[in-house]
């Protein structure tokens, strides 16, 4: 049997009813190639199987007995697939059109484009306009500071955005839909598998840059639901100082590491060690200049300690770039 044009890569935790509708998407939107489906599976729940093979009988289901997060898991998927072009889809995701077919053909007719994906909608249509497409725009916001005035501009002079004379040429896109050739991820390499969860894409994409342009097309779409698989790595209470779920910072110190080196990394951390002192005696201040108990409602603060407390314990390891699985 001749290979398929694009091997679709979904990753399973805990998703099963998700990927039903994701791939019922894919058959009813996709037309003028042909395609495999691996599943890769994450969840110790065996009934997740049954389900998505029932609906689809031709997928190819793929036991990692673990928990491996996104990196080995699709890592996994790609060294299973056999089409000449990938796509990394999440599972909480919904094909509105023949998306595929046009990135497919993008890739086939233009060499010098690396990878491509399109714009993420919400089921209601709206874009998600937060969704980065600059390394630095990323980077400016793991700084803990006013997003006006001196430091808005500060950051932006220190930390500038490429520009390109492609309007849809971006850094990096996001990974949960990225198709790339085959070709491209032998010479880039896979997924880094330290990463258990998020930021891997922007690495990735940032060796998949090496090989060509990152188009995000800015007139095609897809829904994301957000976030399927997620729920056990986030924080619910956001606020300016703890608007980073620990599992994503983490994984976004380990990027800046590798991306940018040991200074850039270093510069980071010291900057939220320094803040705990800071909020600290900015809120204990408060309290005095209001007449009240100086150590009252302080549980942002510890919160916020709390999480550079989860940094810290991965620093040695970030530091020196040490081979690991670097999940809270």
């Amino acid at each position: 049997m001749q290979n398929p044009d694009v091997s679709i890569i979904l990753v399973n935790y805990k998703t099963p009813l998700l990927i039903i509708d994701c791939l019922r998407s894919v058959e009813k939107h996709t037309s003028g190639l042909t395609y495999e489906v691996l599943v890769v599976n994450n969840d110790p729940d065996p009934s997740g199987r049954a389900l998505v093979l029932d609906a689809f009988p031709t997928t190819r289901w793929i036991e990692m007995g673990y928990n491996s997060g996104f990196s080995r898991a699709n890592n996994r998927g790609i060294q299973e697939s056999t089409g000449r072009l990938v796509l990394l889809l999440n599972s909480d995701t919904l094909l509105i059109d023949n998306v595929l077919k046009r990135c497919a053909d993008l890739l086939d007719s233009r060499p010098e484009v690396a990878a491509v994906g399109p714009m993420q909608i919400t089921r209601d249509g709206k874009v998600h306009t937060e969704a980065y497409s600059g390394f630095s725009q990323l980077r400016r916001y793991f700084y803990i500071l006013p997003g006006s005035g001196f430091f808005k501009r500060l950051l932006h002079r220190w930390l500038p955005d490429n520009q390109y004379a492609d309007p849809n040429q971006v850094d990096w896109l996001i990974g949960s839909f990225i198709m790339t050739r085959r070709e491209t991820i032998r010479k880039a390499g896979g997924l880094d598998e330290n990463f258990f969860m998020y930021a891997e894409d922007v690495e990735w994409c940032w060796r998949l840059g090496k090989q060509g342009k990152m188009l995000l097309l800015r007139d095609a779409f897809y829904i994301h639901l957000e976030y399927g698989s997620s729920t056990d790595y986030q924080e619910h209470k956001v606020t300016h100082i703890n608007r980073f779920k620990p599992q994503m910072h983490v994984s976004n110190l380990l990027w800046v590491r590798k991306q940018y080196g040991v200074g850039a990394y270093l510069v980071l951390i010291l900057h939220y060690i320094a803040l705990v002192p800071v909020i600290f005696g900015w809120k204990i201040g408060v309290n005095l200049l209001k007449f009240r108990n100086p150590f009252a409602e302080l549980e942002n603060q510890r919160e916020f300690a709390r999480h550079v407390g989860i940094f810290l314990r991965f620093f040695w390891k970030t530091l020196f770039n040490q081979k690991g699985f670097y999940k809270v």
